[in-house]
């Protein structure tokens, strides 16, 4: 449930970059009309998406074979999900200026959460490293399945 609500976060602060970015003005054009502001929004909108999908598809593994089966997708996702969080609330910040770090927009507090929960859940390297362990031996059952198979 908490990657489920840092989608939500995410959706929201690039909601109010997009936002921003089209009303706020730096050197004599809107924010909006800068690639870098282009690029990042583009970029959020897939890493957004990306990890919407993750998370759909963990659950999905969760309800069909189990918690204990779907261990590698959940664990992605812990990573996946904060860090996405992370950096387009960062973005978001970005484009609101100094206003960004203030109370006024919501996204300092956004950001503060959204890092918590990088280590509350688990730190990354721990999920990371448990990915890897999972995955090497995935891959070499898969490998050594397919060397006894050519035989």
């Amino acid at each position: 449930h908490h990657c489920m609500r840092l989608i939500g976060q995410s959706e929201r602060a690039l909601e109010k970059m997009c936002q921003r970015a089209a009303t706020r003005v730096a050197f004599g054009r809107p924010v909006a009309d800068q690639g870098v502001t282009r690029e990042r929004i583009a970029e959020a909108r897939i890493m957004i998406d990306g990890a919407r999908l993750m998370v759909l598809n963990a659950a999905w593994k969760m309800d069909t074979v189990g918690n204990k089966a779907a261990k590698k997708e959940i664990a992605m996702i812990k990573v996946l999900a904060p860090n996405v969080a992370c950096q387009v609330i960062d973005w978001a910040m970005q484009v609101h200026g100094g206003g960004g770090v203030s109370d006024d927009f919501g996204l300092a507090y956004a950001y503060a959460h959204a890092r918590t929960l990088r280590f509350a859940d688990g730190p990354d390297e721990v999920h990371r490293n448990a990915i890897a362990k999972q995955e090497i031996a995935e891959q070499t059952t898969i490998g050594e399945a397919l060397a006894t198979k050519k035989r």
